[in-house]
Protein backbone atom coordinates (compact mmCIF):
# COMPACT_ATOMS: atom_id res chain seq x y z
CA UNK A 1 0.00 0.00 0.00
CA UNK A 2 0.94 3.85 -0.50
CA UNK A 3 0.23 4.98 2.86
CA UNK A 4 3.62 5.49 4.25
CA UNK A 5 3.08 8.51 6.32
CA UNK A 6 -0.18 8.68 8.38
CA UNK A 7 -1.45 11.48 10.70
CA UNK A 8 -3.61 10.98 13.77
CA UNK A 9 -5.17 14.15 15.62
CA UNK A 10 -6.43 13.10 19.25
CA UNK A 11 -7.71 15.48 21.81
CA UNK A 12 -6.25 15.65 25.11
CA UNK A 13 -9.22 12.89 26.86
CA UNK A 14 -9.85 9.75 26.74
CA UNK A 15 -7.55 8.85 23.31
CA UNK A 16 -6.35 5.69 24.53
CA UNK A 17 -9.00 3.45 21.91
CA UNK A 18 -8.09 6.07 18.88
CA UNK A 19 -4.17 5.10 19.45
CA UNK A 20 -4.59 2.10 19.57
CA UNK A 21 -6.01 1.60 16.83
CA UNK A 22 -4.26 4.11 14.93
CA UNK A 23 -0.72 2.04 16.04
CA UNK A 24 -2.96 -1.36 14.38
CA UNK A 25 -3.16 0.55 11.16
CA UNK A 26 -0.01 1.89 10.91
CA UNK A 27 2.14 -1.38 12.07
CA UNK A 28 -0.33 -3.23 8.80
CA UNK A 29 1.35 -1.20 6.75
CA UNK A 30 4.69 -0.21 8.09
CA UNK A 31 3.78 3.52 7.99
CA UNK A 32 5.14 6.52 10.01
CA UNK A 33 2.54 7.88 12.18
CA UNK A 34 2.45 11.15 12.94
CA UNK A 35 0.72 12.07 16.26
CA UNK A 36 -0.60 15.36 17.13
CA UNK A 37 -2.39 15.64 20.41
CA UNK A 38 -5.01 18.76 20.95
CA UNK A 39 -6.00 21.14 23.33
CA UNK A 40 -8.55 23.68 21.86
CA UNK A 41 -8.99 26.90 23.88
CA UNK A 42 -12.27 28.77 24.35
CA UNK A 43 -12.41 32.38 23.05
CA UNK A 44 -12.37 34.98 25.18
CA UNK A 45 -15.55 35.27 27.47
CA UNK A 46 -17.39 38.41 25.95
CA UNK A 47 -18.29 41.27 27.82
CA UNK A 48 -15.98 40.75 30.72
CA UNK A 49 -12.95 43.25 31.69
CA UNK A 50 -9.30 43.13 30.66
CA UNK A 51 -8.49 42.28 34.01
CA UNK A 52 -10.62 39.39 34.68
CA UNK A 53 -10.39 38.14 30.75
CA UNK A 54 -6.44 38.13 31.22
CA UNK A 55 -6.47 36.08 34.82
CA UNK A 56 -9.74 33.72 33.27
CA UNK A 57 -7.11 33.09 30.27
CA UNK A 58 -3.68 32.50 32.28
CA UNK A 59 -5.46 29.64 34.47
CA UNK A 60 -7.17 28.11 31.58
CA UNK A 61 -4.08 27.86 29.91
CA UNK A 62 -1.91 26.90 32.54
CA UNK A 63 -4.38 23.86 33.39
CA UNK A 64 -4.76 22.87 29.37
CA UNK A 65 -0.80 22.70 28.74
CA UNK A 66 -0.60 20.56 31.68
CA UNK A 67 -3.11 18.39 30.67
CA UNK A 68 -1.78 18.42 27.46
CA UNK A 69 2.11 17.59 28.40
CA UNK A 70 0.45 14.66 30.42
CA UNK A 71 -1.60 13.39 27.53
CA UNK A 72 1.34 14.04 25.40
CA UNK A 73 3.91 12.06 27.75
CA UNK A 74 1.52 8.90 27.29
CA UNK A 75 0.89 8.68 23.83
CA UNK A 76 4.90 8.96 23.73
CA UNK A 77 4.78 5.95 25.83
CA UNK A 78 2.19 4.17 24.29
CA UNK A 79 3.64 4.58 20.59
CA UNK A 80 7.08 3.74 22.07
CA UNK A 81 6.51 -0.56 22.60
CA UNK A 82 4.75 -0.20 18.79
CA UNK A 83 7.76 -0.75 16.52
CA UNK A 84 6.56 1.88 14.69
CA UNK A 85 8.54 5.22 12.88
CA UNK A 86 6.33 8.08 14.90
CA UNK A 87 6.84 11.79 16.06
CA UNK A 88 4.55 12.81 18.58
CA UNK A 89 3.65 17.11 18.44
CA UNK A 90 1.51 18.72 21.52
CA UNK A 91 -0.57 21.94 20.35
CA UNK A 92 -2.59 23.90 22.03
CA UNK A 93 -4.67 26.74 20.21
CA UNK A 94 -7.55 28.81 20.02
CA UNK A 95 -10.28 27.36 17.76
CA UNK A 96 -10.37 30.49 15.31
CA UNK A 97 -6.81 28.71 14.61
CA UNK A 98 -7.07 25.36 14.95
CA UNK A 99 -8.09 23.92 11.26
CA UNK A 100 -4.88 26.14 10.06
CA UNK A 101 -2.20 24.70 12.32
CA UNK A 102 -3.96 20.73 11.68
CA UNK A 103 -3.81 21.21 7.90
CA UNK A 104 -0.29 22.35 8.40
CA UNK A 105 0.65 18.88 9.70
CA UNK A 106 -2.09 17.15 7.01
CA UNK A 107 0.26 18.81 4.03
CA UNK A 108 3.02 16.05 4.18
CA UNK A 109 0.76 12.83 4.78
CA UNK A 110 -0.78 10.16 2.82
CA UNK A 111 -3.87 9.72 4.79
CA UNK A 112 -5.56 10.80 8.29
CA UNK A 113 -6.95 8.70 10.43
CA UNK A 114 -9.71 10.03 13.25
CA UNK A 115 -10.64 7.71 15.01
CA UNK A 116 -14.12 6.98 17.38
CA UNK A 117 -12.92 9.33 20.26
CA UNK A 118 -12.37 12.25 18.35
CA UNK A 119 -15.14 11.64 15.93
CA UNK A 120 -17.39 12.28 18.87
CA UNK A 121 -15.88 15.42 19.68
CA UNK A 122 -17.63 18.07 17.46
CA UNK A 123 -15.90 20.40 18.20
CA UNK A 124 -12.57 18.60 17.34
CA UNK A 125 -13.65 16.52 14.39
CA UNK A 126 -15.52 19.76 12.78
CA UNK A 127 -11.23 20.97 13.50
CA UNK A 128 -10.19 18.00 11.61
CA UNK A 129 -12.09 18.09 8.75
CA UNK A 130 -11.75 21.71 7.64
CA UNK A 131 -8.00 21.13 7.96
CA UNK A 132 -7.76 18.01 6.55
CA UNK A 133 -10.41 17.96 3.79
CA UNK A 134 -10.30 21.27 2.41
CA UNK A 135 -6.73 22.24 2.72
CA UNK A 136 -4.61 19.59 2.69
CA UNK A 137 -4.12 17.01 -0.31
CA UNK A 138 -4.61 13.36 1.64
CA UNK A 139 -7.88 11.62 2.46
CA UNK A 140 -9.47 10.90 5.87
CA UNK A 141 -10.77 8.06 6.91
CA UNK A 142 -12.73 9.04 9.81
CA UNK A 143 -14.34 6.18 11.99
CA UNK A 144 -18.10 7.03 13.69
CA UNK A 145 -18.72 3.50 15.14
CA UNK A 146 -17.41 1.73 18.34
CA UNK A 147 -15.48 -0.64 16.44
CA UNK A 148 -11.77 -0.51 15.18
CA UNK A 149 -11.18 -0.15 11.77
CA UNK A 150 -8.43 -1.12 9.32
CA UNK A 151 -6.89 -0.83 5.82
CA UNK A 152 -8.18 -3.92 4.67
CA UNK A 153 -11.87 -4.53 4.90
CA UNK A 154 -13.18 -7.22 2.87
CA UNK A 155 -16.23 -5.28 1.43
CA UNK A 156 -16.58 -2.20 0.57
CA UNK A 157 -19.35 0.37 -0.49
CA UNK A 158 -18.16 3.36 -3.12
CA UNK A 159 -20.82 6.19 -2.81
CA UNK A 160 -20.84 6.89 -6.89
CA UNK A 161 -22.11 10.29 -8.10
CA UNK A 162 -19.66 11.29 -11.53
CA UNK A 163 -18.28 14.03 -9.12
CA UNK A 164 -14.95 14.59 -9.07
CA UNK A 165 -14.80 14.08 -5.70
CA UNK A 166 -16.10 10.67 -5.70
CA UNK A 167 -13.68 10.24 -8.75
CA UNK A 168 -10.74 11.06 -6.28
CA UNK A 169 -12.04 9.06 -3.27
CA UNK A 170 -12.44 5.97 -5.76
CA UNK A 171 -8.41 7.16 -6.70
CA UNK A 172 -7.33 7.52 -3.07
CA UNK A 173 -8.85 4.70 -2.10
CA UNK A 174 -7.10 2.13 -4.70
CA UNK A 175 -4.91 0.54 -2.43
CA UNK A 176 -7.89 -0.25 -0.23
CA UNK A 177 -10.26 -1.47 -2.74
CA UNK A 178 -7.92 -3.84 -4.85
CA UNK A 179 -7.34 -5.98 -1.65
CA UNK A 180 -11.30 -6.19 -0.65
CA UNK A 181 -12.96 -9.10 -1.55
CA UNK A 182 -15.97 -7.73 -2.57
CA UNK A 183 -16.71 -3.66 -3.94
CA UNK A 184 -19.73 -2.38 -4.35
CA UNK A 185 -20.27 0.62 -6.18
CA UNK A 186 -23.73 2.42 -5.21
CA UNK A 187 -25.72 5.13 -7.19
CA UNK A 188 -28.31 6.69 -6.02
CA UNK A 189 -31.25 7.65 -8.86
CA UNK A 190 -28.33 8.19 -11.04
CA UNK A 191 -28.47 10.68 -14.49
CA UNK A 192 -27.38 9.53 -17.52
CA UNK A 193 -23.77 8.57 -18.23
CA UNK A 194 -21.81 11.19 -19.75
CA UNK A 195 -19.97 8.74 -22.40
CA UNK A 196 -23.32 7.56 -23.00
CA UNK A 197 -22.62 4.68 -21.01
CA UNK A 198 -25.30 2.96 -18.57
CA UNK A 199 -24.53 4.80 -15.21
CA UNK A 200 -21.46 3.50 -13.68
CA UNK A 201 -19.94 1.94 -16.49
CA UNK A 202 -17.26 3.96 -17.13
CA UNK A 203 -15.83 3.60 -13.47
CA UNK A 204 -16.66 -0.01 -13.92
CA UNK A 205 -14.30 -0.33 -16.42
CA UNK A 206 -11.63 1.95 -15.17
CA UNK A 207 -11.22 0.04 -11.47
CA UNK A 208 -11.52 -2.99 -13.70
CA UNK A 209 -8.24 -2.48 -15.34
CA UNK A 210 -6.95 -1.67 -11.96
CA UNK A 211 -7.55 -5.22 -10.87
CA UNK A 212 -10.88 -4.26 -8.71
CA UNK A 213 -13.98 -6.47 -9.53
CA UNK A 214 -16.92 -5.12 -8.49
CA UNK A 215 -20.98 -4.99 -8.64
CA UNK A 216 -22.71 -1.69 -10.10
CA UNK A 217 -25.91 -0.90 -8.91
CA UNK A 218 -28.57 1.71 -9.70
CA UNK A 219 -30.87 2.28 -5.90
CA UNK A 220 -34.17 4.60 -6.42
CA UNK A 221 -34.66 6.67 -3.60
CA UNK A 222 -38.17 6.44 -3.56
CA UNK A 223 -37.66 10.22 -1.66
CA UNK A 224 -35.81 9.28 1.26
CA UNK A 225 -32.36 11.27 1.91
CA UNK A 226 -29.23 9.77 0.28
CA UNK A 227 -27.65 8.78 3.20
CA UNK A 228 -30.25 7.14 4.55
CA UNK A 229 -30.59 5.00 1.35
CA UNK A 230 -26.66 4.40 1.65
CA UNK A 231 -26.80 3.53 5.28
CA UNK A 232 -29.54 0.74 4.33
CA UNK A 233 -27.55 -0.38 1.70
CA UNK A 234 -24.55 -0.48 3.57
CA UNK A 235 -25.88 -2.70 6.05
CA UNK A 236 -27.93 -4.81 3.43
CA UNK A 237 -24.13 -5.77 1.50
CA UNK A 238 -22.50 -5.89 5.37
CA UNK A 239 -20.19 -3.05 3.78
CA UNK A 240 -17.25 -2.31 6.03
CA UNK A 241 -16.11 0.95 4.40
CA UNK A 242 -17.94 3.46 2.60
CA UNK A 243 -16.00 5.44 -0.16
CA UNK A 244 -16.85 8.56 -1.03
CA UNK A 245 -16.33 12.34 -1.97
CA UNK A 246 -17.02 14.68 0.24
CA UNK A 247 -18.60 18.17 0.61
CA UNK A 248 -19.39 18.58 -3.01
CA UNK A 249 -20.97 21.59 -2.25
CA UNK A 250 -19.81 24.31 -0.25
CA UNK A 251 -19.13 24.23 3.34
CA UNK A 252 -21.56 27.46 3.91
CA UNK A 253 -24.21 25.68 1.86
CA UNK A 254 -24.00 22.41 4.01
CA UNK A 255 -23.66 24.18 7.35
CA UNK A 256 -26.91 25.94 6.86
CA UNK A 257 -28.76 23.49 4.42
CA UNK A 258 -27.22 20.10 5.49
CA UNK A 259 -25.95 17.95 3.36
CA UNK A 260 -24.99 14.05 2.53
CA UNK A 261 -21.29 14.42 3.58
CA UNK A 262 -22.19 15.92 7.09
CA UNK A 263 -25.24 13.75 7.42
CA UNK A 264 -22.68 10.70 6.88
CA UNK A 265 -20.17 12.16 9.19
CA UNK A 266 -22.67 13.08 11.77
CA UNK A 267 -24.65 9.88 11.49
CA UNK A 268 -22.97 6.89 9.73
CA UNK A 269 -22.29 3.49 11.50
CA UNK A 270 -19.51 2.45 9.64
CA UNK A 271 -16.00 3.66 8.88
CA UNK A 272 -15.53 6.70 6.03
CA UNK A 273 -12.94 7.06 3.57
CA UNK A 274 -13.75 10.81 2.17
CA UNK A 275 -11.84 12.74 -0.39
CA UNK A 276 -12.88 16.35 -1.20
Amino acid sequence: MRYRTILTVLGVNDFRDDLDNAIVIGQSVDAHLSVVVMAITAPPPFGASAEIVSAVRLEEREGNLAKLAESTRQAEEQLASSGLSFDVQSLCTEAAWADEEIAARALYVDLTLVGHRAARDKELCRQIVNGTLFQAPAPMLLNPSDQPTDLEPSSVLIAWNSRIEAARAVQQALPILQQARAVHLVMVDPGASASGEDPGADVAAYLARQGVALSVEAVASGGRPIEKVLKQRTIEIGAELIVMGAYGHSRLREHIFGGVTRAMIETANRPLFLSH
